[in-house]
């Protein structure tokens, strides 16, 4: 695999992106949803199935050792790509949503009524509904922090907020509808400091530049492989490890046992005590995969030149009649979304995927930000590194077609 800033050498390694819309190439700039997979990963995947297929863990023969062996492995790569002290740190779940729901399962019994939980307006769903849950459960408070006319997080607004009844901050790395880069080490710092646990939702983060967990210093750090270029139905809780040890688990069954009776059950240390039943092994593996390329690349590199692309596609906008962006924030990442006069996203959507431009349209699971914004949604193009220069011009021009037909 070579590289080079333009990513031409990097699209060879993703077969998709040779697919064809309606007679046209692909130019796919939804990668916020999902990212394409490369070879290396959909090889890893497929290798499994055809040689190693069997169940982890207890089993005593050659497949499952070898199962074993690349299970286990992969949460290895997952520790490093997270600068975690502790193999032990790390849990495979189905994705971010899952593993933020894991934590607000186990922590109920931490919370009582009048506990606050605070979040901030800019939370996908999957950050918000969880939360909402474990307060109706326990009469805690669900707060969310304000945010700025540009779409980022209010500062002295999320001060005024943290207080003694504040148990647990819970705030995404990167916004998914906006781009914005959240000051997260600073927010982490004011959130310990008023002796509540921290959540960061690291699903929009993880593709783009590199996480230090330890540096961070948060309690919870969740991400999806799906938008690692892994696959789909795996993903990342980490959490502290002697944190995770005192949680309960929040599903039962095979595996995150220690011992059984018909009258009582004790659990297995974490990791293995939230890894209930067979994983998704193949998901997983593919994971380790995913990280195993990402890590062969020059990232530095390919965020110098994700953020040119976003440059360029903004100066480009700026240029065309009607066009309104949504959300200016000083320090964003790979997302642009905007509105074209007074089109309803979905209609601009289908218009430019007619031209074999695939972008996102709606709410983008964000329903509370866009009630705040008082728009009903927006159009979202999203970058990542195998995308080109020529992506972006044929996005522009594509909107500018666009614009006679509307």
């Amino acid at each position: 695999m070579s590289v080079d800033s333009s990513s031409v050498d990097i699209r060879g390694d993703f077969p998709i992106l040779e697919t064809l819309v309606n007679g046209l190439p692909l130019v796919y700039l939804d990668n916020a949803a999902t990212t394409q997979k490369p070879r290396q990963v959909i090889d890893a995947i497929s290798g499994y199935y055809l040689h190693d297929n069997a169940n982890v863990h207890r089993a005593a023969h050659a497949l499952s050792e070898r199962a074993t062996h690349a299970f286990e492995g992969a949460r290895e790569r997952v520790r490093q790509f997270l600068n975690a002290a502790d193999s032990r740190e790390i849990i495979f779940t189905r994705g971010t949503t899952e593993s933020i729901n894991l934590v607000a399962n186990s922590l109920t019994n931490r919370f009582r009524p009048g506990d606050e939980i605070l979040i901030s307006h800019l939370e996908h769903h999957a950050n918000i509904v969880p939360w909402q849950m474990l307060a109706e459960r326990t009469g805690a408070r669900l707060r969310a922090c304000e945010i700025t006319e540009h779409g980022e997080i209010a500062m002295e607004s999320f001060r005024a907020l943290l207080s003694e009844r504040t148990r647990l901050v819970a705030f995404g790395h990167v916004s998914n509808a906006l781009g914005t880069v959240n000051p997260i080490a600073e927010m982490t710092q004011l959130a310990r400091a008023a002796g509540a646990l921290v959540l960061i939702d690291g699903a929009q983060a993880v593709a783009h530049f590199a996480v230090d967990v330890q540096q961070i210093d948060c309690d919870f750090y969740a991400f999806s492989g799906h938008k690692l270029f892994g696959p789909t139905g795996v993903g990342v809780l980490w959490g502290r490890a002697a944190l995770l040890d005192s949680l309960p688990p929040w599903q039962g069954g095979g595996e995150m046992i220690e011992h059984v009776t018909i009258e009582r059950s004790t659990w297995q240390r974490a990791p293995y005590r939230f890894e209930a039943g067979t994983p998704n092994i193949a998901g997983v593996i593919g994971l380790g995969a995913a990280i195993d390329y990402v890590r062969a690349l020059p990232r530095e590199r390919l965020l110098a030149h994700e953020q040119a692309l976003v440059q360029q596609a903004l100066d480009g906008l700026a240029t065309i009649p009607g066009v309104r962006l949504i959300g200016q924030p000083r320090e964003r990442i790979s997302v642009i979304s905007f509105l074209l006069g007074d089109s309803h996203p979905h209609d601009v959507g289908t218009l430019l995927d007619q031209q074999g431009i695939a972008v996102r349209t709606g709410h983008h699971c964000t329903m509370p930000l866009m009630q705040r914004l008082g728009i009903p949604g927006s159009v979202r193009a999203s970058f990542s590194l195998y995308n080109t220069r020529a992506d972006v011009d044929r996005l522009l021009a594509g909107i500018e077609k666009t614009l006679t037909f509307l």
